[in-house]
């Protein structure tokens, strides 16, 4: 079973018909006041946990969401446990509403967002199940940095393999967290941008603690439309992104990969291969509004899999 810790969250998606660059006068940031007009807006589900864990659903994997959803949650759940995800470790709040996300894509995919975390602030009391033992798995990706801090020394204590996926919660997390999660972690994931900052973050005047593939660690880069990097000891594969039939909405593309990566794992695969199903698991999102939108049946996904890499995955 994966355990995927992490954000639940309303997602309102918008729009931008133009170019942030273009609107932006470099001479004027320290003053910058800025409006989009934006041409459409949806509101979905969405967060870290919900992404990821519908994902691994599709692709028929095991897998529980350890978070917490607010006092209107309860037609997101219903989704999840459609879908088969397991949602008995998600605690439910009436103090509060389900986090909040607000983002603007422009035409160039660059995004802007602003997020209210609403009761993700709760997952500081939530714990690793003691049911997971280290046969299972656990995606730790960005929520309340307390609580990811608490779910990295959980896993370290309980020897359970995990996914460390800082993401936006890069700038908050100490130093002492990321270099847990960094070198007890058997996956690190990050785009390009923000494997640059774990390395610059993790520096030191007398040494130099990079993202290393320390204890056979799998460091993976995502690159978004140039596809995605995954290194482990002295091997290093480029995977290409798979072709998309129309680019839609890039958001939740980078969720979908890490749950395609993550099914190809759990089932023994080679990396690329992982990669590669980490791609093709990507593309579905960017083919969609919204994180969760998309929808395949697994004997699909084979075939476009195959198509697109000229393999056969079992």
């Amino acid at each position: 079973m994966i355990y995927v810790t992490g954000s639940l969250a309303f997602d309102f998606i918008m729009d931008f018909p133009g170019r942030f660059a273009d609107q932006i006068v470099p001479e004027k940031v320290h003053v910058m006041s800025i409006s989009f007009l934006v041409e459409t807006l949806r509101e979905s589900f969405g967060g870290t946990a919900g992404n990821i864990a519908y994902n691994l659903a599709l692709l028929g994997q095991p897998v529980s969401v350890v978070a917490t959803g607010g006092k209107d949650f309860r037609p997101y759940e219903r989704n999840l446990k459609k879908h088969g995800v397991t949602t008995g470790s998600i605690q439910i709040t009436t103090q509060d509403f389900t986090a909040r996300a607000f983002i603007t894509t422009d035409l160039s995919d660059n995004q802007i967002a602003g997020f209210y975390p609403g009761a993700m602030r709760l997952d500081k009391t939530l714990h690793i199940p003691r049911v997971v033992s280290e046969n299972d798995f656990v995606v730790i990706a960005p929520t309340d940095p307390a609580a990811m801090d608490q779910f990295i020394n959980e896993c370290i204590e309980r020897n359970i393999p995990f996914m460390f996926d800082p993401g936006m919660q890069l700038p908050r997390l100490s130093i002492d967290t990321l270099q847990k999660g960094v070198e007890h972690a058997k996956i690190v994931i990050g785009n390009d941008y923000e494997i640059a900052l774990i390395n610059l973050k993790l520096k030191t005047k007398k040494e130099k603690r990079q993202v290393k593939n320390k204890n056979s660690t799998i460091i993976i880069t995502t690159l978004g439309e140039k596809g995605s990097i995954v290194e482990q000891d002295n091997e290093r594969f480029v995977i290409r992104a798979a072709k998309a039939v129309k680019i839609v909405d890039p958001t939740g593309a980078g969720d979908a990969y890490r749950a395609g990566f993550l099914a190809g794992f759990i089932r023994g695969l080679p990396l690329k291969t992982c990669g590669q199903i980490g791609s093709v698991a990507a593309v579905y999102a960017v083919e969609n509004y919204g994180t969760i939108e998309h929808s395949y049946r697994l004997e699909q996904f084979k075939k476009r899999y195959q198509e697109e890499f000229g393999l056969m995955i079992e």
